[in-house]
């Protein structure tokens, strides 16, 4: 890419900027490698920022990221809930290769209302796969974890045996939670400020030393706590667009201020030229549900123009916000409007450190530097992304209804079909002229649906998906 848009005789030293983030050192010294620090957020839907439309949401420090380097428009998630999402990441392949599919069982709702057998789900991500953390490691990195793993606590499986020199999981409430391993916590810490005060730290533990820093926040995950006085800040603002919930807003700022505490302590080491920061969502955000099965209740967020949220293969549940800044090779205020996914971030990180030696299993993502040094303006040359979600998530279990039956999902350029396995329904949608996913066109166009049922079903075959069963019938 870069040999395309310089003369030859730049070629070499700006390969070497583009890898290290700052110059060729003097002396003959090898340039240094850039340090990543990748913060997550949980359940933050893709309208839930400023610099992504919300006009209630107060997010200044991710929209200056955002202005200082590159925002993704069709950014996706493996899935849509947290757990395959993480593990897609941290393996750069789809949950099909490693089985996990779903947080916790697959077998959610009422047995007498689920039409099939789902897929046996793993929650601990098998110690055959490789971490991103161990990509890391193997290269001379420092690694460090602070937040909601989600892959495995027990013996093994915690993220300290897993890649991670430094690792601290905690999940599960916002005030008075526990760590793991066991930490003293103030009886008045907020999770989201703790696991910063985690993440400084490290930062400056480790300025001398390339480091990749993973900052898995629990916010803004129910339940819905937050300090007050923030919350106070946002009950007197008029709501707007759908979003208004104060307790909500004000987790999301908290959320900000721990972005923007990173970016200040980057600043202060001047480690920010030679740093990429990285910061997306686990899924899409809690609502969009409208009336669904009784879950009114459950309309946190609103992801309009997209359609429902977390626990769907629509759009709201699995297109998220992402921003990437790297200052020497990313573009300020690049917008990218090419589908990424989940499993694209371990390629990207293969070759940003140019590792030469094959990955211990076959990766399914494509490398996104040539994004990154085009400014959005490359095309990766892949057909599709896939989803394979074949579990059940429901909605209310007394009425039996669904956030999703299982299902599975292709989206080429332009077009997305989502076939649902317990009557084999497909739905076909023009992402580019219908993004809220309003117009099924199986019906109109069933030679291209017919086309994309086909690649979706190769690749399952490919990756050898299992797919759930026919409920025995049950003798008289």
């Amino acid at each position: 890419m870069i040999g395309k848009l310089f003369p030859a005789i730049w070629v070499t030293a700006l390969a070497l900027v583009a890898v290290s983030g700052s110059p060729p050192a003097a002396h003959g010294e090898p340039p240094r490698r850039p340090n990543v620090v990748f913060i997550l957020a949980d359940d933050l839907g893709w309208t839930d920022l400023g610099c992504y439309g919300s006009r209630y949401y107060e997010t200044p420090h991710i929209d200056r990221l955002c202005r200082q380097g590159m925002k993704f428009t069709a950014a996706y998630t493996c899935g849509p809930n947290c757990a395959p999402t993480r593990a897609c990441l941290m393996t750069g392949r789809y949950s099909p290769r490693h089985g996990i599919f779903t947080v916790g069982t697959s077998e959610r709702g009422l047995e007498k209302f689920r039409k099939l057998v789902p897929v046996p789900n793993r929650t601990r991500l098998p110690l055959s796969e490789q971490t991103l953390a161990q990509v890391f490691k193997q290269a001379g990195y420092a690694t460090g974890v602070f937040g909601k793993w989600h892959l495995g606590g027990a013996r093994g499986y915690h993220p300290s045996r897993r890649g991670f020199d430094e690792a601290i999981v905690t999940a599960g409430r916002h005030f008075r939670f526990k760590t793991n391993p066991p930490r003293k916590i103030p009886p008045d810490a907020y999770l989201a400020d703790w696991l910063t005060d985690r993440a400084v730290e490290f930062i400056r533990r480790n300025r001398h030393r390339p480091f990749f820093l993973y900052l898995p926040h629990f916010a803004v995950h129910t339940p819905l706590q937050a300090k007050e006085e923030l919350i106070e800040k946002y009950r007197r603002k008029p709501p707007a667009g759908g979003h208004k919930n104060p307790v909500y807003a004000a987790m999301i700022e908290s959320l900000d201020q721990s972005v923007g505490r990173i970016l200040a302590v980057l600043d202060e080491l001047e480690l920010s030229r030679n740093t990429i920061v990285i910061f997306t969502s686990d899924n899409g955000g809690v609502g969009g549900y409208g009336r669904l099965g009784g879950l009114a209740g459950r309309n946190i967020t609103d992801n309009s123009p997209l359609r429902r949220g977390k626990g769907s293969l629509y759009e709201g549940g699995v297109r998220v916000p992402l921003v990437v800044r790297w200052p020497e090779v990313i573009p300020p205020g690049s917008v990218c409007s090419e589908p990424v996914i989940s499993v694209d971030f371990v390629p990207t990180f293969r070759d940003v450190l140019r590792l030469d030696s094959p990955p211990k299993n076959p990766l399914d993502g494509l490398s996104l530097l040539p994004l990154w040094q085009s400014g959005g303006k490359e095309q990766l040359k892949r057909q599709a992304l896939y989803w394979h979600f074949p579990a059940y998530l429901q909605a209310n279990v007394r009425r039996g209804t669904w956030r999703t039956t299982p299902a599975g999902a292709i989206r080429t350029r332009r077009y997305k079909l989502i076939e649902y396995f317990e009557d084999g329904r497909l739905e076909l949608y023009d992402l580019e002229n219908d993004i809220g996913e309003q117009h099924n066109l199986a019906g109109q166009k069933p030679e291209l649906a017919q086309k994309l049922h086909q690649m979706l079903k190769q690749w399952r075959r490919e990756v050898q998906a299992p797919m759930p069963r026919p409920k025995p019938q049950k003798s008289k």
